[in-house]
């Protein structure tokens, strides 16, 4: 702040943390003023001949920094998002029993697994199967563990439905994807392309919302950032792991976590639609594995 002004104006007038945070824009513009303290409140005032400007410069910063209503709404959370994480880790368990317990005459590996060369020849269904099967204990309680994490912020932000629908979606897109491009002869199985592709939701979702809030470019692009960083640190390691499937199905997820961040306001995501979108997430998995194994 700068000297007190010899003939003052005054141009603002609220508590200390507010005139303290409308203060740093006029530092910004380079306009002296002074902090008082008036019959319990806070007030600013500058010299005569910056009142005009200086005045300007309030009203462009809290254009700048109030969200509209629907802005305000972006980051609301819609639910705790644990019901989506106990379904996930339910679902998982069962499939993992189902799987080493050779119930229904075994075959639910072969049946369900993510070979490239049969979903090359159309056996779609595989790319959503292969993401209920684990190779042992271990690999199943790292996905749980990890995908039950970063599952529980996707549910907070988009409710456990419709986070959960969008997973499998993104984890069965990547297996596709990744099929594609592999050897007819490549074997994938596990959540974890489902996992990172979470990460990819979780990430674009809120970087694309970040927009609509008018942050700054660097705040903007950090949720994709961090995500890279833990795709490399986290995907990218282990003797068995399919680093491509985890790149595609975090991709897949930065697609469609974009999507949903743009135009997700279009989405009804109330009670009601959280539980059809789960039941569909379910249906979903239940229907391709009633095709692998009939």
């Amino acid at each position: 702040m700068d000297e007190k002004p010899t003939i003052a104006a005054e141009i603002y007038r609220s508590s200390r943390k507010d005139c303290t945070r409308q203060g740093l824009a006029l530092d910004a513009a380079g306009i002296p003023y002074q902090i008082r303290q008036e019959s319990g409140e806070f007030i600013i005032i500058v010299t005569a001949s910056f009142a005009s400007q200086a005045r300007t410069e309030i009203d462009a910063y809290a254009r700048e920094n109030q969200a509209s209503p629907s802005d305000q709404r972006t980051f609301l959370t819609q639910g705790s998002g644990w019901k989506g994480v106990f379904g996930y880790a339910g679902v998982l368990t069962l499939m993992f029993v189902l799987q080493h317990q050779n119930i229904s005459n075994g075959g639910w590996f072969e049946a369900g697994k993510a070979n490239a060369g049969l979903i090359h020849q159309g056996e779609w269904w595989r790319a959503v199967t292969a993401l209920s099967l684990h190779s042992d204990l271990k690999h199943l309680i790292s996905n749980i563990v990890f995908g039950g994490l970063i599952g529980l912020f996707a549910g907070q932000v988009l409710g456990s439905g419709l986070a959960w629908i969008s997973i499998m979606i993104a984890g069965a897109t990547g297996n596709l994807f990744n099929a594609w491009v592999r050897d007819p002869q490549h074997i994938s199985i596990g959540a974890s392309t489902a996992v990172f592709a979470a990460f990819g939701i979780v990430a674009a979702f809120a970087s694309i919302r970040r927009q609509h809030l008018r942050a700054s470019k660097f705040a903007r692009y950090t949720p994709v950032v961090g995500a890279v960083i833990l795709l490399s640190y986290l995907g990218t390691s282990g003797e068995r792991t399919d680093v491509f499937a985890h790149i595609a199905g975090f991709l897949a997820g930065l697609l469609l976590g974009a999507l949903l961040g743009k135009f997700g306001d279009k989405i009804a995501i109330g009670k009601r639609a959280q539980l059809f979108f789960g039941i569909g997430a379910v249906a979903f998995l239940g229907l391709a594995w009633l095709i692998a194994l009939t």
